[in-house]
């Protein structure tokens, strides 16, 4: 399966909201969030290090991913509305999504964080090398420059 990782800009491209409904349908609310705030022009990932990505398979938008300024934390990021359609978890592209905005990141800033909200995304994160930040577990932080500098994960990626 080919992905390709896409900056997106300007426009929220029309099938994220298939991804809004499939995440609703699983009791996810971020994608609806990140359309709301997008609409209000509250967030448009304009600002030093932030970025919002799709991952395609052909032309259809599997997940999405984005960083943002972390307002609790000087000098860092946030991994923030991320999502891969549930047909197409098990292929690699959450991890394609999350290596490429770390590539981007590491630009940036020191520290990433993340609030992986379930086991899973935990389990998922913990995978990429974010270690706890808080004694509960509920926020993940990974120092940027443990990802090895000549690694380049952006563009277009081939998965089996």
């Amino acid at each position: 399966m080919s992905v390709d990782i896409r900056v997106i800009r300007d426009r929220l491209p029309p099938e994220i909201a298939d991804l809004e409904s499939e995440a609703r349908r699983e009791g996810h609310l971020h994608i609806g969030r990140l359309i709301d705030e997008w609409s209000a022009g509250d967030i448009r990932f304009e600002r030093d290090g932030e970025r919002l990505l799709g991952a395609y398979v052909g032309e259809a938008l599997a997940g999405v991913g984005s960083v943002t300024v972390e307002p609790a934390l000087s000098q860092a990021l946030r991994m923030r509305r991320f999502y891969v359609s549930p047909e197409m978890r098990g292929h690699g592209i959450g991890r394609l999504l999350a290596l490429a905005l770390l590539n981007h990141a590491r630009d940036f800033c020191r520290v990433i964080t993340v609030h992986p909200g379930n086991p899973g995304a935990v389990k998922f994160w913990e995978a990429l090398g974010f270690r706890p930040h808080a004694p509960d577990g509920d926020i993940l932080c990974l120092e940027i420059a443990r990802i090895p500098s000549g690694q380049d994960v952006s563009g277009s990626f081939f998965t089996p």
